[in-house]
């Protein structure tokens, strides 16, 4: 059982800790960057309390 220090007070966990698989991210620009081209809109319409801007 692993004790934990929470602001000065300890706490009894309870519960094993869950085994992790470790994931190696990659950043690849261009895949990132035609995603980020296809999620967002050219000109968005924004709405703030019934008026309407364009970014």
């Amino acid at each position: 059982m692993t004790t934990l220090l929470y602001r000065g007070k300890e706490y009894a966990q309870h519960k094993e800790a869950a085994p992790s698989q470790y994931v190696e991210l990659t950043y690849r620009r261009s895949v990132y960057a035609t995603k980020k081209q296809q999620a967002t809109p050219a000109h968005p319409v924004l709405t703030y309390r019934g008026h309407e801007y364009q970014k």
